[in-house]
């Protein structure tokens, strides 16, 4: 179901390998890929990265995206997410925290701490949303 603003909701397969966590791809410019901690927001994905980084500068320039998030014991079970992405200052620290406890079991390590004022969300709103295979 596609809503008036042309986002789509996130399947419950899409969510649970999102909540489980699961290592995400994104995907901006022409052929950049980047590994990355996801969250979500409801139906919106969550990256959180530093300002000066690529991804930034690319999705600054060019707004549609693309994510893959995939089962590490099950690969052949993915999610595939097109959509559009937005740059927000606001809840870096926090997304970050949430985002280590979840994938590390500890809270965020601040490695530079001059850097850590840098950090932004990437906020992406699922266009076309893709499951393959099954969790099990």
């Amino acid at each position: 179901m596609t809503r008036p603003d042309g986002t789509v909701p996130l399947p419950p397969a899409a969510r649970a390998l999102v909540d489980a966590p699961e290592f995400a791809v994104l995907a901006t410019g022409e052929r950049h890929q980047y590994v990355m901690w996801a969250g979500r927001d409801g139906d919106e994905l969550l990256m959180v990265t530093k300002r000066f980084r690529r991804q930034v500068r690319d999705v600054l320039a060019e707004p549609r995206v693309g994510v893959l998030l995939y089962a590490r014991g099950r690969p052949q079970h993915y999610v595939r997410i097109e959509g559009v992405a937005r740059v927000e200052a606001d809840g870096a620290a926090e997304l970050i925290d949430r985002l280590a406890r979840a994938y590390t079991g500890r809270p965020h390590e601040v490695l530079v701490p001059a850097e850590e004022a840098d950090r932004v969300v990437l906020r992406i709103r699922p266009r076309k949303v893709a499951v393959y295979g099954s969790p099990a």
